[in-house]
């Protein structure tokens, strides 16, 4: 039995292979096409691995590194069969993927030192950010924890339609302003809001458009700063929301948001319409940055906490591609 197993039951382990079911068919269909009538893993092998592994989004750089590992491996060993050849490219994507921290990363805990703890969201229009916020609202309430939502992407009329109807269907409290009012205006309110209410965390949404680097910059740091002026050292996590199913194009999106301010971790949404789920391996492998959530559908329970143990052995696990 496995981490979700043990920490979440039998449900979540289900969520999680089915999600990940279109990646895994298309992933495992080229990798036998790429050993088919193999002995030893040679040249020939490696080249089709490789032609695999990028075509299920890991992307350039994460796929020759993943095949340098096996080269050396195959190199080290006198004899590696094909039939290790799961098993070992399942250890280099293991081994590939960052840890998340022990401490703040299991079960929807938070720190006991942190409270509240102040959740900075960002992420560009379209990539289920708002649903992300949703979806971590019902999990922190589900654990017992006491959530405030702040609605700072205040550029777009629906941001804050969409999250207030999420706080009326997760039962928290909502703290917004009119469309156009200072996002950074708006989380000062909701921290201060969340301390004189005493809440264990607040979810604070951004602007979701990316109109320039400079611009979403500024505008960032301005929030952090005036969050600040509540508590000290926040926001303590700022979480950088990706579509998985846009494969490539989430790298770019990364590199913008990275440049822009100091995302300490990242939600990858959308795996369970997608082919692409190897771009979670492109991602945490470039920017050694954790993956700390993945969604793998539409209901509050989808969105899971990321383990690489278990996000891996449901790539591999054969039974069920």
């Amino acid at each position: 039995m496995g981490f979700f197993n043990k920490l979440f039951g039998k449900k979540e382990k289900e969520s999680l292979d089915e999600g990940l079911q279109k990646t895994k068919s298309g992933f495992f269909e080229k990798i036998t096409k790429a050993i088919a009538g193999k002995s030893t893993v040679d040249e020939e092998v490696l080249d089709n691995l490789e032609d695999a592994l990028v075509s299920a989004d890991v992307g350039i750089d994460t796929t020759i590194e993943i095949i340098k590992r096996i080269e050396e491996r195959v190199a080290r060993d006198k004899y590696v069969g094909t039939s290790e050849l799961n098993k070992l490219l399942q250890n280099e994507i293991e081994n590939i993927l960052t840890d998340t921290p022990e401490d703040s990363y299991k079960e929807f805990d938070l720190p006991e030192d942190k409270r509240p703890y102040v959740l900075l969201v960002v992420g560009v229009n379209g990539v289920g950010k708002t649903t992300t916020i949703g979806k971590l609202a019902h999990n922190y309430k589900k654990a017992g924890k006491s959530v405030l939502l702040g609605a700072a992407d205040t550029f777009r009329a629906a941001a804050v339609d969409q999250l207030t109807i999420w706080s009326e269907r997760v039962g928290v409290p909502i703290v917004k302003q009119a469309m156009g009012s200072d996002p950074a205006s708006v989380a000062f309110d909701a921290v201060q809001s969340a301390v004189s209410r005493k809440s264990d965390i607040v979810i604070i949404d951004t602007a979701g458009r990316l109109h320039n680097k400079a611009h979403l910059m500024e505008e960032l740091s301005k929030i952090k700063r005036v969050t600040q002026k509540v508590i000290p050292d926040a926001p303590h996590e700022v979480l950088l929301v990706l579509d998985g199913s846009t494969g490539q194009n989430a790298l770019e999106q990364a590199k913008h948001f990275t440049a822009a301010t100091d995302v300490t971790s990242l939600a990858i949404t959308k795996l369970d319409g997608t082919a692409k789920g190897g771009v979670v391996l492109a991602i945490a492998n470039q920017f050694k940055i954790p993956v700390k959530y993945i969604g793998v559908g539409e209901k509050m329970d989808d969105l899971l906490l990321f383990d690489k143990h278990e996000f891996v052995d449901s790539l591999f696990n054969l039974e069920k591609a």
